[in-house]
């Protein structure tokens, strides 16, 4: 698994524990951010339909459908960047 925050490669024998967080950076392990369904596109940032919503995606929390994804899934602020950019460009004066 890789940690969300740091990108840190984690081994691990299963799935983290709630209390589990990054020997590099402290960041929760079993949070929406390393999880396998987490999906900003989707219902709830969730791809599980059953799960409950979760307030804040960098704690830890007591979801049953957790997975921990093989690699980080946090927010692409590069795509961002890159669309401001080119909607910045589209209205500059020449």
């Amino acid at each position: 698994m890789q940690c969300y925050k740091c990108q840190s490669t984690i081994e691990l024998d299963g799935q983290p524990g709630r209390s589990e967080t990054c020997s590099k950076c402290s960041a929760y392990l079993h949070c929406c951010l390393n999880c396998t369904f987490y999906d900003p596109n989707a219902h709830n940032q969730c791809r599980e339909p059953q799960a409950e919503w979760v307030k804040d995606k960098e704690m830890a929390n007591f979801c049953d459908f957790f997975e921990a994804a093989a690699s980080s899934t946090s927010p692409d602020t590069s795509r961002k960047d890159e669309a401001l950019k080119k909607l910045n460009d589209l209205f500059k004066k020449k």
